[in-house]
């Protein structure tokens, strides 16, 4: 279980010990270190969930004893807007999925790609999203805190990098203001990010929202293409042939068409990523493969023909060869 969660952790543990035999299910707690020395271990199979960074090393550490692994790691999830998608109802349910806990899930929208000269009607529309939902952001029991104080400093360090190189900070609550106290975060914008900020490099796991403008669909594609590939890719339209060009031309973990997160609720769809967002799925059946052996088995028969491919090797055999090749 994460460090960075020692209440949850060990109610986690408490529970599984009540309900599971320890040779079950078992709860391991402890720091990275124990997180090291657990992946060493020769298990049949290993499913790790988290960071790229810490998946690396997982891959690494499994691969002392072959064991194989599973994983679902995170990355910059794009949500496109479609040329004839409504705006406001794009908005809205790019909003809900990435303030559900506060962006902190794997699969949160982590950027906005929208028509050029479009920015600030999406901007006005999320901000209209976030206030109908969270009118009361900082007290209301409905937007969660950032996990630790740790993560609370990386997400303002993202936010004043960005504005450092240039980029438009624009609040998207009527609460603009972070609060140290509960490390709530209300979320906000970005605006002529580039490249080099931080907040266009790494995954965000929080509630700030870069907005990417493209020209056509193709450069919207080609900028997705051009990254590494995501967990999860959203795209909001109505015109089929447009849906599957994105479909067909980028490669993801996952993908939700008009709406954000729900393919992972989907238990007969396989969930995972591709690339540096992971390797693997699970869920639903291909959960069951996943952690099964396929192993083969064969049954000779009293009757067969094995005693024609015996040696030494006559006319018969090589009669039976050539009717096989054919």
């Amino acid at each position: 279980m994460s460090e960075y969660t020692p209440a949850t952790s060990e109610l986690f543990a408490r529970l599984v010990a009540k309900h599971f035999a320890e040779d079950e299910v078992t709860v391991v707690q402890g720091d990275a270190t124990v997180a090291q020395a657990f992946a060493r271990l020769p298990f049949g199979h290993l499913l790790f969930t988290g960071s790229t960074k810490v998946g690396y090393s997982v891959m690494r550490a499994a691969a002392e004893n072959l064991t194989p692994v599973t994983l679902e790691l995170g990355g910059k999830s794009p949500a496109i807007l479609g040329p004839d998608y409504p705006l406001e109802k794009f908005a809205e349910r790019v909003v809900v999925g990435k303030t559900m806990n506060a962006g902190q899930t794997c699969i949160a929208p982590d950027y906005v790609l929208v028509p050029a000269g479009q920015e600030h009607a999406f901007i006005a529309a999320a901000q209209k999203a976030v206030n109908a939902c969270y009118p009361d952001i900082l007290r209301t029991p409905d937007y969660s805190s950032i996990v630790s104080e740790r993560h609370f400093r990386r997400l303002l360090g993202l936010i004043e990098d960005a504005r450092g190189q240039g980029a438009e900070v624009v609040p998207l609550s009527a609460a603009a203001e972070p609060d140290a106290a509960t490390r709530r975060i209300p979320p906000v914008a970005l605006r002529n990010v580039t490249p080099a900020m931080q907040a266009m490099q790494e995954e965000i796991f929080g509630p700030i929202l870069p907005v990417v403008p493209y020209r056509d669909l193709d450069e919207a594609i080609a900028y997705v293409n051009a990254r590494p590939n995501p967990l999860a890719l959203y795209y909001f339209d109505e015109d089929r042939g447009r849906i599957d060009r994105v479909l067909e031309r980028t490669l993801s973990g996952g993908v939700t068409i008009n709406d954000t997160i729900l393919h992972i609720a989907q238990d007969s769809l396989p969930f995972g990523g591709v690339g540096e967002s992971g390797k693997g799925h699970y869920h639903g059946f291909e959960g069951f493969e996943a952690f099964s052996k396929k192993k083969a088995v064969f049954f000779q028969s009293r009757l067969n023909g094995m005693g024609l491919f015996k040696p030494p090797y006559g006319g018969l055999f090589e009669r039976m060869v050539k009717l096989l090749i054919r």
